[in-house]
């Protein structure tokens, strides 16, 4: 959302949003300075969350060097020393998005030890897979790190943009499967609902994208009428789009409960 307007803001409230959740990301162009990632924080737990507030949401966001820019190791060292000054913020649910984009040696030891910060101070946590060509070899490095650390429970891991070669590998292995929706690439409402007509609502959380690119804050509501026009009940979209992320975020002490405000 740091990348998008106030009127946006204002027709997810109009749609009936009622909570967002942020990663920290790439934001269209590496950062060059340590400084630079800390005004970052301070944007995802300070001024977003007051946007929000202005249009009746909640906000809250996850901390982290995304991938994209975890080639330089010492920079990303350096960055990742910024986290708990700022994880104790209200609105923090945890460590992410984290993962790989090249699959590169550089890019999984930074993961790593994301992955090792997550488990000292008790996060959660919200992997990102690679796109395109290389997500399946993505996402077996990434289940084989997360293998190695019993420590971290497969019921507080979130691995998102999951696509049909890799959503039942996520699963089959305990952890939640994120579907990342996109307007016209990538995995679109139709994909995704396709693979839910397969694959059902258990530990699935859909999301829609909103970036820097050719996203769409409101891809749910899109997906929604997806599901209900292929004979999807109300109460199992209301599962996947309500009580779904809803029961993943409750994991976090700071979450506060949306079904509770809907009586």
């Amino acid at each position: 959302m740091v990348c998008r307007t106030t009127d946006e803001y204002r027709a997810m409230a109009q749609a009936g949003c009622l909570v967002v959740g942020e990663p920290a990301f790439w934001a269209g162009y590496d950062r060059s300075s340590v400084d630079g990632f800390r005004d970052y924080f301070v944007q995802l737990t300070e001024c977003e969350p007051a946007r929000a507030a202005k249009f009746g949401l909640d906000h809250y966001t996850w901390l982290c060097i995304n991938p994209k820019e975890a080639q330089d190791v010492v920079f990303a060292r350096e960055v990742m020393k910024l986290i708990p000054e700022f994880i104790d913020r209200p609105n923090v649910l945890g460590i992410g998005e984290i993962g790989l984009n090249r699959n590169t040696s550089r890019e999984l030891a930074i993961f790593e030890e994301h992955l090792d910060l997550a488990i000292r101070l008790n996060q959660l946590v919200l992997i990102h897979t690679p796109h395109l060509e290389d997500k399946l070899k993505g996402t077996n490095m990434i289940l084989d790190a997360l293998k190695n650390r019993p420590e971290l429970e497969p019921g507080r891991v979130l691995i998102d943009h999951c696509e049909e070669h890799t959503f039942p590998l996520v699963k089959d292995a305990g952890y939640w499967a994120g579907l990342t929706l996109y307007p016209t690439s990538k995995l679109n409402p139709k994909r995704a609902a396709d693979i839910l007509e397969t694959y059902g609502t258990d530990r699935v959380w859909a999301n829609s994208a909103a970036d820097w690119g050719d996203s769409d804050p409101l891809a749910l509501t899109a997906l929604a009428c997806e599901l209900y026009g292929r004979g999807f009940s109300r109460p199992e979209v209301d599962r996947l789009l309500l009580s779904n992320p809803e029961a993943f975020m409750s994991q976090s002490p700071k979450f506060r409960k949306v079904s509770a405000r809907l009586g």
